[in-house]
């Protein structure tokens, strides 16, 4: 659900990328039309969203890496050599 949710914000900021562009290209240069700053603000609103959810699903155990050249966590340099025992 987690991923889904980031999959629908990272759309949700190219099209609101996209409507900033096409306002822009409109109104050119137009100082009574405020569209362009809103569509900024939009996007603003919709990446700290996107970033808080992802910090959210790193720190929750959500969203990991699971990459097949990371063998995992590494155990300390004392403990891979013993204790002199």
């Amino acid at each position: 659900m987690l991923k889904i949710a980031i999959v629908v914000l990272m759309l949700a900021l190219v099209a609101s990328l996209g409507s900033g562009f096409y306002f822009l290209m409109v109104d050119q240069g137009d100082k009574s039309k405020r569209r362009t700053f809103h569509s900024l603000g939009v996007r603003l609103g919709l990446a700290i969203t996107l970033a808080g959810l992802i910090v959210y699903g790193v720190a929750s155990g959500q969203l990991g890496h699971r990459n097949p050249w990371d063998g995992g966590p590494r155990p300390l340099a004392s403990q891979e050599q013993g204790d002199g025992d």
